[in-house]
């Protein structure tokens, strides 16, 4: 976290309770010194009860006297006793309703062009199922007479990188990248 909770009602508390400088208040909370100054002057915040930051453990009354003390210190917030969550996976992948029916078309060009993906992959890469692949796969997919493959990076199923990414995975060398170190025959050798 860089900056408090509340950032506006904290510089009302901090402006109202303290002797910091403006510019002191506004790199603690994030805003322009002229607002925070603005904030001082009743022209802003208006109505906006204050926010105790000591009370809320965002920063202790020794770091706010240290500052006091110091016009060029700078407030630091305190170390959260509250575990950051986690960042959430991506998960299931939303695909609009104009694009579901294009599905078919990319996952028949993926088992093309790309067979050694497994299902699995194929499956994460388009974001369909294991039964829509095969059914592809088998030629048994209820619209199988109007499927024509057709890459999904141009449908906007999934992104370049994504489908390098799965190729990396499965073990193949994506298009463009350079190829691997060609080691001289032993044979070529002894008889040049």
């Amino acid at each position: 976290m860089t900056q408090p909770l509340m950032p506006k009602a904290t510089a009302v508390w901090l402006i109202e309770k303290t002797s910091l400088t403006f510019d002191q208040v506004a790199d603690f909370v994030g805003m322009h010194p002229l607002e925070v100054q603005a904030i001082a002057d009743g022209e802003v915040a208006q109505g906006i009860i204050g926010y105790d930051p000591v009370l809320n453990g965002q920063v202790t009354r020794e770091e706010i006297a240290r500052c006091e003390a110091d016009p060029n210190a700078r407030l630091h917030l305190a170390p959260s006793a509250i575990p950051v969550p986690k960042a959430r996976g991506k998960g299931a992948k939303y695909t609009p309703v104009s694009k579901r029916n294009d599905r078919p078309d990319a996952i028949a060009w993926v088992l093309r062009h790309h067979p050694q993906l497994t299902d699995a992959a194929i499956g994460k890469l388009l974001g369909t199922t294991k039964e829509t692949i095969a059914k592809v796969r088998d030629r048994t997919h209820w619209n199988s007479a109007n499927i024509k493959p057709r890459d999904p990076v141009i449908l906007g199923l999934c992104t370049q990188s994504d489908l390098n990414a799965a190729l990396a995975a499965a073990g193949d060398r994506p298009p463009g990248a350079p190829l691997p170190p060609a080691y001289p025959d032993p044979a070529e050798e002894t008889a040049a």
